[in-house]
């Protein structure tokens, strides 16, 4: 555990070290990363906030239960049980929703439970899609959100079979 604690402050020394073998200013570097952030932050926040806004809105509509409702004998068709389902759904849209609905699970069933483990899997082994996809086309020119979205949706619903059956042959 201590060679963890001392990690990041020697990837800082290391860095400094390095700079200094290359003649760099860090200090000057640091303050022209720092400059370029307000209109980083500025660019990416109307797609965050609607990501989050649109992931309210499906929860708060009853849009959210009723696509569960609807989704949950096609998951357990394809292996995943029904319990996960909110898991999965909410992933995509929102990584702290996520872990609350990882805790209730994991609180619910047990970490090693198969549904445990499956919603670990599912947790860890994911992104949450619309947050990164708001992020990185905010900062493109030429965007093709929808087949992007889509193929991001598909390679996730297809990540989340194949991890369910990882967890039941493991």
């Amino acid at each position: 555990m201590k060679f963890l604690a001392c990690l990041i402050p020697a990837l800082f020394l290391l860095t400094f070290v390095f700079a200094a073998t290359k003649k760099t200013n860090v200090y000057e570097s640091f303050l022209r990363g720092v400059k370029k952030a307000p209109p980083l932050v500025l660019s990416v926040f109307p797609y965050i906030a609607a990501v989050t806004m649109v992931s309210a809105l499906f929860e708060k509509s009853g849009l959210q239960e009723l696509f569960l409702q609807k989704a949950a004998p096609w998951f357990s068709a394809a292996g995943v049980p029904a319990e996960l389902c909110e898991l999965i759904l909410v992933k995509p849209l929102s990584g702290s929703g996520a872990t609350a609905v990882l805790s209730r699970i994991l609180s619910a069933h047990g970490a090693d439970s198969y549904i445990g483990r499956c919603a670990c899997v599912i947790y860890g082994g994911n992104e949450t899609i619309f947050y990164v996809s708001a992020v990185y086309f905010s900062g493109v020119k030429h965007k093709k959100i929808a087949a992007a979205t889509c193929i991001c949706a598909i390679t996730y619903v297809l990540s989340v079979i194949f991890s369910c059956f990882l967890c039941r042959v493991m």
